[in-house]
C-alpha cells in the first residue's frame, strides 16, 4: 500500500482517499539535493498508480520555508549526467511531469524560493499562509533563471510580475497578498489554519467521482500546449470517455442538442 512507503527526506501517507506528501528537510529549508528528488518522483508514481489515492496535498515541515530550490552545498548533481542525457531537476518534482492528473493542492508557509516554483508551477490549487514570500536568488549568484519563470508564464501569471520576479533576485519578495492578486496562489490564510485548510479543500475534491475529475484536469493541462481547436477537440473526446451516458442524468441527456446524442 502506497501509505507505508519510507522515505528519508520526505513524509507520505494517505488518509482514507487522500495522500499527504511532506517534504521533510526543514534543516536545509526545505531544498532539494539528488536523494530528495529521486524520493518525489517515487511518490508521484505511487499517486498515479493507486487507485485508491483521489488527491494529493503537497506541504513542508518546518516555519521559515516551504522550498528554497536546489541545495547548492551538494553541488548540480544531475550535471554528473552525460551532456545529452542531462535532464533539467525539476522533471523529478512536478505531478504533470510523471503524468499525475489527480489534483494536487499546495499549501505554502514561509519562503518559495527559486527551483521551489517547480512544485508551484505544476499544482492545480495553491494556498498560502499569510507569512509566505516568494523570490528568485538566481540573479544573486549570476545564474540564468528561465526554466521557473517559463513555468509560471504557462500558469497565466503576467508576464511584467514574472520578469521581476527573475531579474530582482532576492531583492523582490513577493508578498503573498501579491502572490494572491497575481495569480501564483489562489487563497491566503493564517499559518495556524494553513494545513487544515488544504485538507479541507482536498477533502471536498475527493468526494466527486475520481475518473471525472481526472479528467477533468488532464484536458485543462493538456490545452495549454494546444490551439483553441485542438484542445476543443481533445477535450470532447474526453468527455465521452470519462462521462459515459448512463452517467449523465436523463434530464441532462434530454436536453442535449441531437448532434450531440
Amino acid at each position: 500500500m502506497a501509505s507505508d512507503a519510507q522515505f528519508e527526506t520526505i513524509e507520505f501517507d494517505v488518509v482514507g482517499n487522500v495522500a499527504t506528501l511532506t517534504l521533510n528537510r526543514p534543516e536545509r529549508l526545505n531544498a532539494f539535493n539528488r536523494t530528495m528528488a529521486a524520493e518525489i518522483a517515487s511518490a508521484w508514481e505511487l499517486v498515479r498508480s493507486d487507485d485508491d489515492i483521489h488527491v494529493v496535498v503537497l506541504q513542508a515541515n518546518g516555519d521559515r520555508a516551504f522550498c528554497t530550490g536546489l541545495d547548492v552545498a551538494e553541488g548540480s548533481w544531475w550535471r554528473d549526467w552525460n551532456i545529452w542525457t542531462q535532464e533539467d531537476p525539476g522533471v523529478f518534482l512536478g505531478p504533470k511531469q510523471h503524468r499525475v492528473w489527480k489534483p494536487v493542492v499546495v499549501a505554502v508557509q514561509g519562503i518559495c524560493a527559486g527551483g521551489g516554483q517547480y512544485f508551484i508551477n505544476e499544482a492545480d490549487i495553491v494556498i498560502c499562509s499569510d507569512d509566505a514570500s516568494f523570490f528568485d536568488p538566481h540573479a544573486n549568484g549570476g545564474i540564468v533563471s528561465a526554466l521557473e519563470p517559463i513555468g509560471m508564464l504557462k500558469r497565466g501569471v503576467p508576464l511584467g510580475e514574472v520578469m521581476r520576479w527573475a531579474l530582482m533576485g532576492a531583492d523582490e519578495r513577493v508578498t503573498a497578498e501579491t502572490a494572491k492578486q497575481i495569480g501564483i496562489v489562489s487563497e491566503v490564510v493564517p499559518g495556524s489554519a494553513l494545513r487544515a485548510r488544504a485538507r479541507s479543500i482536498a477533502d471536498q475534491i475527493a468526494k466527486r467521482n475520481p475518473i471525472a475529475i481526472q479528467g477533468t484536469v488532464r484536458a485543462i493541462w493538456e490545452s495549454i500546449d494546444m490551439t483553441r481547436h485542438s484542445a476543443l477537440q481533445n477535450g470532447m473526446s474526453y468527455t465521452h470517455i470519462g462521462n459515459p451516458e448512463e452517467r449523465i442524468p436523463i434530464r441532462d441527456r434530454e436536453m442535449e442538442p441531437p448532434e450531440y446524442r
